[in-house]
């Protein structure tokens, strides 16, 4: 289930005047995993997964794939029907718009095939390497703390 204190952060991310009620929840057969689904905010299409933490990096994980009509796992891609890809973090969530996933070469275009997963830095961490310090920077934005 969604945590309901996500809502209030997807309200502001999205500039809702009003709080937006979620519809439409479909979940995706990983849900145990990560929470894997789509719902509705309003009129925005979302794609929602949970990150994770893993013993050995720091920072969370996040698979951020769908399976295709042969069963198989591939990256989102900019013509799929979602507006908004929502990684939750516990702490808060980033709020991603499609056009943002495109231009960090998260989802696929024609142009360059996307990622399958990739991690989130919801806090400055002491001991960032440079490419997860760069990763912190160009996400910071797209983030929502509680």
């Amino acid at each position: 289930m969604i945590p309901h204190n996500y809502i209030p952060l997807l309200n502001k991310a999205l500039k809702n005047d009003e709080l937006t009620a979620i519809t439409d929840i479909t979940w995706s057969i990983e849900k145990n995993e990560y929470y894997a689904c789509t719902f509705a905010l309003g009129s925005a299409k979302i794609v929602f997964r949970e990150a994770k933490v893993t013993p050995k990096k720091i920072g969370l994980f996040v698979a951020i794939w769908k399976r295709n009509e042969d069963n198989i796992t591939t990256p989102y891609h900019i013509d799929d029907n979602f507006d908004y890809f929502v990684i939750g973090t516990g702490s808060g969530c980033f709020v991603y718009p499609k056009s943002v996933l495109v231009e960090l070469q998260i989802i696929s275009s024609n142009l360059k095939e996307g990622k399958r997963g990739m991690r989130v830095y919801p806090n400055l961490e002491v001991e960032m390497n440079k490419q997860a310090l760069k990763t912190y920077q160009s996400h910071l934005p797209f983030y929502y703390n509680f």
